[in-house]
């Protein structure tokens, strides 16, 4: 039953119309019944999300040092003020973007040209393909922690094991750098880059299975190569999915936290805003500047999840007009 039907069965068998007033209070408890089921979830997620952010906001507005308690008061943007005037903050943001940039373009491309692989009819494709998934499931921690002493340390790491290995083929000393202190940056993002391939190849290889097989055909049949076919039908189908998966990638990785505390601590210029929000937060004990850059921080990311959405919603709409 809906506003539109022309007439409105009313709980008592009789009908009414619906622009009168019993038909709208029947209609409007018909839909009130349907949606009745989904309130204690949204009461839930209410409390678990929206709460914890609107007290986020009210103490950006405060200036509230826990090492100093009585003198909390209220200050309005002072703290929004302090954070785009920090250097430290101005640094933090600069290392933010390009950490996300650098990670979303090299997942990317990495994980297009291992869709391009997995598209194809392969022996035991299904094992590749679980195996290819497996970073995505490791628990970020556990991620950068096996990237950190597994393969970065300089005295048992697996890097400069087969940089030994090979090197002794040659009869030369090899030198055993220290990954993290001479890279800082491209160690974060390496490890990064591990974790969120797989998901980037799981997006592009649902979009080329997605791909019109007319249009290959008709491409195939006109003389077109592969590569032809590549930038000519299949690039253009794959724009909503490299748009989906650069932006579902941003969202994490400006929020990320865990490989840039763990492999570096923050040093080195490697310290994105979540890390800098930590130490103001932890060590500054700054609750008011810490919960302020926070919430630039909510922001970004509402604003990149908006482009997402409107991504997702034209690939179902894409979806309903075949």
């Amino acid at each position: 039953m809906s506003a539109v039907d022309l007439r409105a069965t009313t709980a008592t068998g009789t009908t009414t119309a619906p622009g009168s007033s019993d038909g709208r209070r029947q209609w409007r408890r018909q839909q009130w019944i349907r949606r009745a089921p989904l309130l204690p979830a949204l009461i839930f997620t209410i409390v678990v999300t929206q709460l914890p952010f609107v007290a986020t906001l009210v103490i950006s507005f405060l200036n509230w040092n826990s090492l100093y308690p009585d003198e909390r008061r209220f200050t309005g943007l002072d703290n929004y003020a302090a954070v785009a005037s920090d250097r430290v903050l101005r640094n933090s943001v600069v290392t933010t973007v390009l950490l996300t940039v650098l990670v979303v373009i090299i997942s990317l491309l990495i994980g297009l040209g291992l869709a391009l692989l997995l598209d194809r009819s392969f022996p035991g494709r299904s094992i590749v393909r679980t195996l290819m998934i497996a970073p995505f499931l490791v628990v970020p921690v556990a991620a950068a922690l096996l990237w950190k002493h597994a393969l970065y340390n300089p005295e048992y790491g697996l890097f400069n094991g087969m940089i030994a290995v090979v090197a002794n083929w040659f009869g030369v000393t090899a030198p055993q750098p220290d990954w993290i202190s001479n890279f800082p940056l491209p160690a974060v993002v390496a490890s990064l880059v591990w974790q969120w391939t797989p998901f980037m190849m799981l997006i592009l290889l649902a979009g080329l299975q997605s791909r019109p097989l007319d249009a290959l055909e008709a491409a195939r049949v006109d003389g077109a190569g592969a590569w032809q076919v590549f930038r000519y039908v299949t690039l253009p189908h794959l724009r909503r999915y490299l748009e989906l998966g650069a932006l579902l990638g941003s969202i994490y990785i400006v929020q990320n936290f865990d490989a840039v505390f763990t492999i570096t601590s923050g040093g080195l210029g490697t310290a994105n805003l979540p890390y800098t929000i930590y130490t103001t937060f932890y060590q500054a004990h700054d609750y008011g500047r810490a919960s302020a850059a926070g919430v630039i921080v909510v922001i970004g990311s509402m604003i990149i999840a908006t482009f997402a959405l409107r991504v997702v919603l034209s690939m179902f709409r894409e979806e309903t007009k075949r």
